[in-house]
């Protein structure tokens, strides 16, 4: 039994935690949210009066946070507010599962280990059915010794576990990951839309190209039009699993990826454009595959 603090326990988080806890491992918990921490605390998660007490004795931190900054701030604290790295004894595990940028990541590394910690960076893809299911996508930066430590928890609450390399590494290969997904869920929107004006069934599209060259996860798990993928937010108004604002988010961390290394990301540059307006608006708080309604309100109408 391994004991973890586990911080962020929100859409993600907590069906992690909660897994973490039906394997056996004592878990300690924090989120500010009061519904979150009652349903953490529901499916047996310990809960601390505040993070850095969470963070006091154990041998795992695991951090589920927004953003880069809220990540820095938790390891490093504010003011006269001691930060999870102070709190914690030496030699504490932290690992970062949120999507952060990936110099982000590395000064996230760099703060806990000359705290005299260790740190890796593991997002995760998959979106809440696969928390909820355990079957998270890990993509881990670290080191051989701490992956090896880190696996039997990965394999707790992931189906597939990625040792990508060194520090910020697994964030590297989510922003490349997730920039596939924006523009591949953009372009099955595209065919899905002209389909339509053509005179073609959603189901003869879907059956066509979920079998042959179309074929990719934006289409036959997350398909845009209710019907043909009984799970896809299309048929629930598009309740969220991948919200838009967490897209345009991600999206926008590949942008800054792509400025920095001078790369020629035409269509990931594209893509963080219709994201951003999408989560502009009502898309903020739809699922991604919306982006299907705002492609068919933008397009031209036609007497052919």
């Amino acid at each position: 039994m391994t004991t973890i603090a586990f911080l962020g326990l929100g859409h993600m988080g907590g069906p992690m935690a909660a897994n973490l806890v039906k394997a056996g491992h004592r878990v300690i918990g924090f989120d500010p949210a009061p519904a979150a921490l009652d349903a953490a605390r529901s499916a047996g998660v310990e809960i601390a009066p505040d993070a850095v007490t969470a963070v006091g004795d154990v041998d795992t931190v695991i951090t589920m946070l927004p953003t880069g900054a809220h990540v820095i701030s938790a390891y490093s604290g504010e003011g006269d507010t001691a930060g999870l790295l102070a709190s914690a004894k030496p030699d504490t595990l932290f690992v970062d599962c949120s999507t952060i940028a990936v110099d982000e990541a590395r000064q996230a590394h760099d703060l806990a280990v000359a705290a005299g910690h260790r740190a890796a960076d593991a997002p995760v893809s998959g979106g809440v059915v696969g928390a909820e299911k355990g079957t998270l996508a890990f993509m881990v930066g670290a080191s051989d010794d701490d992956f090896a430590t880190l696996q039997p928890l990965f394999e707790v609450m992931g189906g597939r576990i990625v040792h990508c390399g060194g520090s910020g590494l697994g964030q590297a290969a989510k922003v490349c990951n997730n920039m596939i997904l924006g523009i591949s869920q953009i372009a099955v929107a595209e065919a899905f839309v002209l389909g339509e004006r053509l005179g073609l069934s959603h189901q003869a599209l879907f059956d066509v190209a979920s079998n042959a060259s179309g074929q990719c996860w934006a289409l036959t798990t997350n398909c845009p039009v209710p019907g043909p993928v009984s799970t896809s937010p299309a048929n629930n108004n598009y309740e969220p699993g991948f919200a838009g604002a967490l897209m345009s988010k991600d999206l926008g961390l590949a942008e800054s990826a792509i400025d920095l290394t001078g790369v020629d990301a035409q269509l990931g540059r594209h893509a963080r454009e219709i994201y951003r307006a999408y989560a502009d608006g009502d898309g903020a708080r739809q699922d991604f595959s919306g982006i299907i309604n705002t492609i068919r309100a933008q397009s031209a109408t036609t007497d052919a």
